[in-house]
Parts: structure tokens; C-alpha cells; sequence
């Protein structure tokens, strides 16, 4: 059993975090702070007239990027203009329309976790709004890296405030298993499935939208069936998209 915990440690765990940091430490550096922040042409122009919501993640600055992404959500009315929410550890917690809606993360084009337009997004753009207000770690000094709360805590929490979207943030956003609503045990945000979660140290989770994921010190592994994919710690899904 001991030799078993061990592979599964090594093969699932240790080696995708040792092979993702010898891949980072092979790409060429670059000044963080003149880091191209542009629009990756994600989106329709602003002037496209129907209701949008965009849920979006990239890898986070410097050496962290080795473990986690950094996720946001774009908000749009029909007839209105993009909003993009971000919660970070520097200036107003929650910024709003800080970067491009689609922007790259610091030279880092995002990848979609979830897309709803028209009406869908009409329907769905409320409930997001008030999550975002009534999100409890929004104070100065909230934001903890590891595990949480963070940027991926503070989406995770307004998914969860809308369990009919049935998307889940990617399995390398450090900090989405953090329990933001104080319930260590209980439904996944998508009320799929149930999840197990220790302060977001350690925890368990099996859903129909979640998939298996195991979270051990914040890296999770796992597997999805319902878009199949192999979950690892670093790497995110390997297989379907996440959206």
C-alpha cells in the first residue's frame, strides 16, 4: 500500500509539477511589467448588441504560473458594454475594467472556461452581479495566494451562485476549492455532485460537471467523463476543452 501511495504521488503529483517548472524555466523571460496585456481577439466589438458572459483563465505571473491560473469573468448587457472583474492582491480587491475583457494575463493568451450569449446571458447576468457584490473576501488583506481566498476563489464563488451554467473552473486554478461559503462539506458548486474540502489544503470532489479531483496541498488530479480528460496538477485537462 505504501509503495502504491507512493507512485501514485510521484506519477500524478511530483511529476507533472517538476515537468511543468522545467518547461517554464526553458521559456524566455521577459519584464512582467511590460508584459503585453492586449486583447487575444476573443470577443465580438463591443458594439455586438446581445447580452454576453465570458468566464476566462490564463497562467499567473512569473513562477506561479507554474502552478495556477489566474481566472476572470466579462460581463455585457445587450445594448451595453464589456465588464471585466478581477480580484487580485494589489489596489481595489475586486477591479473592474482594469485590463481588456479578452486581454492576455501578462503575455499569456486566456483560454474560455465558459461562454453564454443572448438570452442565456441575459438571464444569467443579475445573479453574477450580486454574487460579485456579496462576495465575502473583498476587503483589503483578504486576497491569500495559497490556498485561498484569491482570484480563483472569488470566480469560483460567483459560478457558484449560478449552479444552471454547469461549468467548473480549470483544475490547476489554485484556490477554487477554497471554502469560501465557511462549509468545509457539502454540493459542488454545480449541485452535481458533492465535494470534501480542508480549508482548501486538501479535498475530494465527484461530479457529473467535476468530474473526480483530488486536491492534495492545492495541486489537483483527476479525470472528467463528461468532456473526457485527464486532470493534472500544473497542467490543467489534458483531453476535451474545458468549454
Amino acid at each position: 500500500m505504501t509503495r502504491i501511495l507512493l507512485f501514485t504521488f510521484l506519477a500524478f503529483y511530483a511529476a507533472p509539477i517538476g515537468a511543468r517548472a522545467a518547461i517554464w524555466f526553458k521559456e524566455p523571460s521577459f519584464d512582467w511589467w511590460s508584459a503585453d496585456r492586449s486583447s487575444a481577439g476573443l470577443l465580438p466589438p463591443s458594439s455586438h448588441p446581445s447580452a454576453l458572459v465570458r468566464i476566462y483563465a490564463a497562467p499567473t505571473v512569473r513562477w506561479r504560473g507554474i502552478f495556477s491560473v489566474h481566472s476572470w469573468i466579462v460581463l455585457k448587457d445587450a445594448g451595453g458594454a464589456y465588464e471585466r472583474y478581477d480580484l487580485t492582491a494589489w489596489g481595489d480587491p475586486i477591479r473592474v475594467n482594469s485590463f481588456a475583457p479578452d486581454g492576455r494575463w501578462f503575455g499569456r493568451a486566456p483560454e474560455l472556461v465558459y461562454g453564454a450569449d443572448g438570452a442565456q446571458a441575459e438571464a444569467l447576468i443579475p445573479r453574477l452581479r450580486a454574487a460579485i457584490e456579496a462576495y465575502a473576501f473583498q476587503k483589503q488583506g483578504d486576497y491569500v495566494a495559497w490556498p485561498g481566498p484569491n482570484s480563483n476563489t472569488f470566480v469560483a464563488a460567483v459560478m457558484a451562485a449560478a449552479p444552471e451554467m454547469q461549468a467548473t473552473l480549470p483544475p490547476n486554478a489554485v484556490g477554487k476549492d477554497y471554502p469560501h461559503d465557511g462549509r468545509w462539506a457539502g454540493l459542488t458548486p454545480s449541485r452535481t455532485g458533492v465535494r470534501l474540502s480542508l480549508g482548501g489544503y486538501a479535498g475530494l470532489t465527484l461530479g457529473w460537471v467535476e468530474g473526480l479531483e483530488v486536491n492534495l496541498l492545492g495541486a489537483v488530479a483527476g479525470v472528467d467523463v463528461r468532456r473526457p480528460a485527464i486532470k493534472l496538477p500544473a497542467f490543467g485537462r489534458i483531453g476535451m476543452p474545458q468549454a
